[in-house]
């Protein structure tokens, strides 16, 4: 060897008895050569050769070795003597056979608040490639929400928010991110799937329920506060008001926070009739009206909701309360029962008569009006009333019926009520043209027959000198 170390190269995954070096010397008679040192067994000597020494279960790994150079000893013996010794090395290169891997520790599941500011850096991946390869990061465009993020250093791994986070439209989100080799031929790379979980930021306003619906799409919604209604009757206090709709309820806007609200009562309160819990939204009547006339209604014009971690964020609702007049007496029908006739027929519809031709109309009597009349009652038909499908009755008392849709000899017995009250009235509807006409046809023609043969018998009785009058008489028809 002329007293000079060996310097080899070899590549990983190169195979077992891959060729290393060879041993130039001039004779190998009394000669014995062998080796020694930390990484010599992965070489073994094959007469003036040095060779590499794997297996199926022992492969060279440039990156699973202590080092990317393997150090081994020549140890030169004549005559069982040492002579001299040889270094080896052998250095280990490198091939592409590693794809990148990302750190666990940056693909756990994350959380971003809904406030978190646009272009700003949310979060950073970090893959590692045991080549040392450089990587380069991408986000699949393909994933749903990959809109909500950008990478603008492709090789610093640094994410950044691309568009706003809204936690009432959309909690969840999930991107998937890729790590590609940037300067190799194979370009291995790899992906992870990353969760986001979207945190409620404080954001929104309190809101009165319902929620009634100005505008609502996909990304975003627009509601505004219901106006609360009651009626009450004049003289009443010491009450608690039931809404409509109700109760009087409002909610932090950021649901996921649910700040704790307050109620209180801004305006139209000023001679005290109300009384408001400041917790629970409850609200008394407490001062009844004393006078309808004068006071017909009370405005309570804004209700205010605020949240108790930050006043600055309130909404405002309108209450109407309407006083009625004290009701002492229900309203009555003026009869218990009503009879009317209608004629079948192919019209599509008619009223229905009762006696004298007369339309048929329901009349109901107030004893809390001046005039008995009420002009707020309105006629509906009782639940249990038969042929309500055939039958209408009009806010005036009016009864309609589908004329093509009866028959005749057909009876009917509705039972109208007005919701003020609980008196019904029964009425009987006879809904026959042909047999009411036979009917009076017959009577007429017996009445008829009965007269004839009266007229003949008293003309028979008569003295033949006082019929014979009749012919020489001056009657014009004669």
């Amino acid at each position: 060897l002329d007293g000079q170390d060996v310097f080899a190269t070899i590549r990983e995954n190169s195979p077992s008895g891959e060729f290393v070096a060879e041993l130039m010397v001039e004779t190998m008679e009394g000669v014995t050569w062998s080796l020694d040192g930390m990484d010599a067994d992965w070489l073994f000597l094959d007469e003036r050769s040095i060779r590499l020494n794997t297996s199926a279960d022992k492969v060279l790994d440039r990156e699973q070795v202590k080092g990317p150079v393997l150090m081994a000893s020549l140890l030169c013996y004549e005559d069982n003597a040492l002579q001299s010794v040889y270094r080896i090395l052998v250095e280990i290169l490198n091939e592409n056979d590693n794809t990148p891997v990302f750190a666990e520790e940056t693909v756990l599941s994350l959380f971003l608040s809904e406030l978190t500011p646009v272009n700003t850096v949310v979060f950073t991946v970090k893959a590692t490639d045991a080549d040392n390869d450089k990587l380069i990061y991408s986000i699949d465009q393909t994933t749903p929400d990959a809109e909500y993020f950008k990478v603008d250093l492709p090789n610093s791994g640094e994410v950044i928010l691309s568009k706003p986070l809204d936690y009432e439209t959309k909690n969840l989100l999930v991107v998937t991110i890729h790590a590609s080799e940037m300067s190799t031929v194979e370009r291995f790379n790899t992906s992870t799937y990353l969760t986001i979980t979207v945190l409620d930021g404080d954001d929104q306003y309190p809101q009165f329920l319902p929620c009634m619906h100005l505008f609502q799409d996909e990304s975003s919604h627009i509601c505004t506060s219901p106006v609360y209604t009651v009626n009450v009757t004049e003289g009443k206090e010491d009450i608690v008001l039931d809404f409509s709709p109700g109760p009087i309820l409002a909610v932090d806007g950021d649901r996921g926070l649910g700040a704790p609200v307050s109620y209180a009562i801004l305006s139209g309160n000023d001679d005290g009739h109300f009384l408001m819990d400041r917790e629970t939204g409850e609200m008394k009547l407490i001062r009844g009206v004393r006078d309808r006339l004068t006071t017909p209604a009370l405005h309570l014009k804004v209700m205010q909701a605020y949240q108790d971690d930050d006043p600055r964020k309130y909404s405002v609702a309108t209450v109407l309360v309407c006083v009625l007049a004290v009701n002492h007496f229900h309203p009555e029908f003026d009869m218990t029962e009503y009879c009317g006739f209608v004629t079948a027929g192919k019209s599509l519809a008619s009223l229905v008569n009762t006696y004298g031709n007369k339309a048929l109309m329901l009349h109901v009597q107030d004893r809390d009006f001046n005039n008995g009349f009420n002009p707020m009652i309105r006629f509906t038909f009782s639940p249990t009333s038969n042929h309500t499908d055939v039958y209408q009755i009009t806010q005036q008392g009016l009864l309609i019926t589908k004329t093509d849709q009866l028959k005749p000899k057909q009876k009917h017995v509705l039972e109208p009520h007005s919701p003020l009250g609980d008196e019904r009235v029964t009425g009987c509807t006879l809904g026959k043209a042909f047999f009411l006409s036979m009917v009076l046809l017959t009577a007429l023609g017996c009445v008829l027959s009965a007269v004839m043969w009266l007229k003949r018998k008293y003309r028979g009785m008569k003295d033949p000198l006082e019929r014979g009058c009749v012919a020489q008489g001056k009657h014009p028809n004669v």
